[in-house]
């Protein structure tokens, strides 16, 4: 059965709309597979006056054709099902049908009637603004390709920009909530599932059927029959062309070339060519251009190094996709002992310390320090060296310094002793000397490294994510 967890901020802003005394126009969006039609129902569920409408990528006229049948069927309009008529007469069909609350209309795969028609958008802008929009009634735009969903409701460009009363950019589940839907599990455990599901509601039900996490893998990923086999294809294919360059780039990334220079050379072209490819995946939420957190001016920094924001896209570029030709002939096993070599040295461990700099802002909202850091990140600079985690308070003049340990043995005072010797160099860099410590381990700590910290007040370890 599936569960529906942590949207409890979205629900929120579909109950405040709800209840407001006026008309709502709700945009949501997301990626494929996200949950926004999994949303959209549980809050339906509370709400009973309501139509449900899957836009197609069918003409759209035959889009038209299957909602005037729908709002027929609500309103008992046996007239209105055999008409000729436009839109405006399906809505003020609609709109007029006498009931007790607010109607709810949602309109799934909005941006497909955007494609059928470029300007269906402008019709819609004037319904609403002629018809809707003193009807007291909610309507929701739901879609999944977020390049067309911006560029038809959001974007100033659009007839609807000005009139949305809410925006939902929906996003992926957090490890911080994974633990309830894999139950039993360990900390260390539901980080590998996480490294690879992503937060992303299907993925996490896929893999939600039992087995270690290589069996699941080669049962939902590697398995040709599976559907996330080519689930980048699909993902790409519709909001992005030249899908074989972004692929490139995507690739290119994943095996570690971070630097601008270093993915223009990895795939051969310049990096002028490359800059706008970077773009378009950036407004997809799939890579992100990180500096260290040292910076003062983060947009001009020019140690600017990119990486992929999507778990299951790195893992999939980095262990499906440049071994197609052997699972395509059937050598799953060869193609399974090389994920099982690096997969948790060269793929979770790291994945392990984007859990590590998230939770930091729930500890600082608990207030474990007696301060609140406002720039979290990590540091990566010949001046500081590598730092899993720089949380700096640049107004009060303090930090917090850590490193992440994704291990099956106790981590001792070496890693202490290893923090340490970099305190200076960041004192320097930060101009603040006021330091604090922090250590994430999956396999806890020696007991000469938990005695160090309790006779150390500024040393805080950490062995379970979810406290």
């Amino acid at each position: 059965m599936r569960k529906f967890i942590n949207r409890t901020n979205e629900m929120q802003t579909l109950e405040k709309e709800f209840a407001a005394n006026r008309s709502s126009l709700v945009i949501i969006y997301g990626r494929r597979r996200v949950g926004k039609t999994s949303l959209i129902n549980e809050f339906l569920k509370q709400h009973h006056d309501s139509i449900y409408f899957l836009a197609t990528e069918e003409s759209e006229e035959i889009n038209k054709k299957d909602f005037q049948a729908l709002v027929a069927e609500y309103t008992g309009n046996e007239l209105l099902a055999t008409a000729q008529v436009d839109w405006s007469t399906i809505f003020k069909t609609l709109v007029t049908h006498s009931s007790e609350e607010k109607k709810i209309v949602v309109i799934d795969e909005f941006q497909y009637l955007g494609l059928a028609n470029a300007a269906f958008p402008s019709v819609l802008h004037k319904i609403w603004d002629t018809i809707l929009k003193d009807a007291n009634i909610m309507l929701i735009l739901c879609g999944s390709l977020v390049s067309l969903m911006k560029s038809q409701t959001l974007d100033y460009s659009s007839p609807l920009y000005g009139r949305r009363t809410a925006q939902i950019k929906l996003k992926q589940i957090p490890f911080k909530y994974y633990h309830e839907f894999y139950e039993n599990l360990s900390a260390r455990e539901l980080v590998l599932l996480y490294a690879v599901t992503g937060g992303v509601p299907k993925y996490i039900e896929s893999f939600a059927q039992g087995g270690n996490i290589y069996e699941a893998i080669q049962e939902n990923i590697l398995n040709p029959q599976s559907y996330l086999y080519e689930e980048p294809y699909f993902l790409l294919q519709k909001e992005v062309s030249e899908i074989g360059s972004y692929f490139s780039l995507i690739k290119s990334i994943a095996f570690g070339n971070r630097k601008l220079a270093d993915i223009a050379s990895a795939m051969g072209v310049k990096q002028t060519s490359v800059t706008k490819y970077l773009n378009v995946l950036m407004d997809l939420d799939l890579i992100v251009r990180e500096v260290p957190v040292t910076e003062a001016v983060p947009e001009k920094s020019k140690s600017g190094q990119y990486r992929i924001t999507d778990n299951f896209i790195a893992f999939w570029f980095k262990f499906v996709y440049p071994y197609r030709a052997y699972l395509e002939r059937g050598e799953t096993d060869y193609v399974l002992s090389q994920i099982k070599a690096a997969f948790i040295p060269n793929f979770a461990a790291f994945v392990y310390e984007d859990i590590a700099r998230e939770k930091m802002w729930d500890y600082a909202s608990a207030d474990t320090w007696p301060f609140r850091f406002n720039k979290l990140g990590r540091a990566w600079t010949n001046k500081t060296g590598e730092i899993d985690i720089l949380a700096i308070d640049t107004i009060g003049k303090h930090f917090i310094i850590g490193e992440c340990k994704y291990t099956k043995s106790p981590k001792g005072l070496s890693v202490l002793h290893s923090i340490e010797e970099k305190l200076a160099n960041v004192k320097n860099v930060t101009g603040i000397d006021d330091a604090y410590i922090i250590i994430f381990s999956t396999a806890g700590f020696t007991q000469g490294l938990l005695d160090a910290a309790q006779n150390n007040p500024r040393l805080l370890l950490k062995e379970d994510l979810h406290m």
